[in-house]
């Protein structure tokens, strides 16, 4: 459980994917209201803004409410669209996560820069939950991303691989025979049709990735501590009782977000 902050400051965020914007609006701690919109084809910031509106009316959360606006963004072209999109119909300017904000990181990476705001967005709310203690994050979204916090909350790096959504469309659409299947938390490894095979691969494929990737990152950088492992994205849901993980938190991004705007209030 997330500590309270002052107040019941309502903040709204957005996580601007490769896949989908997901949205939400936190009322000091607590997650009011959720929302995803695709990204795939960016809308124009006055179809953004009417969007936003019509959400926010449908949950009863008032423009005067809302006290911020916060973006974290792995799509450049969509962060003009959204920015414009808070100023105009919100009259907020929205704080963007990027090299200079302040996030209570100390970034250990050669290029600070070239980290993704998600990642470090992900990094802040794993810090405050987790405090004083080694820690991995598992975004499993478009692509599964792994990112090492360590208990002086120094983001060491990460993983990158392609996620189970990706994988899974690689195969249907580079070969003749096998087709696109849905994604499933597999109890049986061995699958008796081809659709069984290739969820197999996927479920047991990216339960072997997290179990290598963890166990490396604890001997390579933790110095053989156990850090705690943290799922969050789209896909993390299919692992969320498996022993490896720590703590599935679904909206982690978001929560980030609106403690990066605390740091810079």
């Amino acid at each position: 459980m997330f500590p309270q902050s002052k107040g019941d400051v309502m903040i709204l965020c957005f996580d601007i994917g490769n896949t989908d914007i997901y949205g939400g609006v936190c009322q000091g701690r607590d997650l009011i209201l959720e929302f995803r919109k695709s990204s795939h084809e960016p809308p124009s910031a006055d179809e953004f803004g009417v969007f936003v509106l019509q959400i926010l009316a449908s949950k009863k959360v008032s423009i005067e409410s809302l006290q911020a606006v916060a973006i974290a963004s792995v799509v450049p072209d969509c962060n003009r669209i959204v920015a414009e999109a808070c100023e105009k119909y919100l009259g907020i300017k929205p704080l963007l996560l990027q090299a200079g904000v302040k996030t209570g990181l100390k970034i250990r990476t050669n290029n600070p820069a070239e980290v993704g705001a998600d990642r470090i967005a992900n990094a802040i709310a794993a810090v405050e939950l987790f405090p004083q203690i080694d820690r991995v994050v598992v975004d499993m979204g478009t692509a599964t991303t792994f990112c090492a916090i360590n208990r002086n909350d120094e983001y060491l790096g990460g993983v990158i691989a392609a996620g189970m959504s990706l994988s899974m469309h690689a195969l249907a659409k580079n070969t003749a025979k096998l087709p696109f299947v849905d994604l499933v938390s597999r109890k049986e490894c061995l699958g008796k049709t081809t659709v069984e095979s290739i969820q197999s691969g996927l479920y047991f494929g990216h339960m072997g990735l997290l179990r290598v990737v963890v166990d490396r990152l604890q001997e390579d950088v933790f110095d053989g501590r156990k850090p705690v492992v943290i799922a969050t994205g789209g896909h993390a849901r299919y692992f969320k009782n498996e022993k490896l993980i720590t703590d599935y938190i679904p909206d982690l991004v978001l929560r980030g977000l609106c403690r990066a705007v605390e740091l810079n209030s």
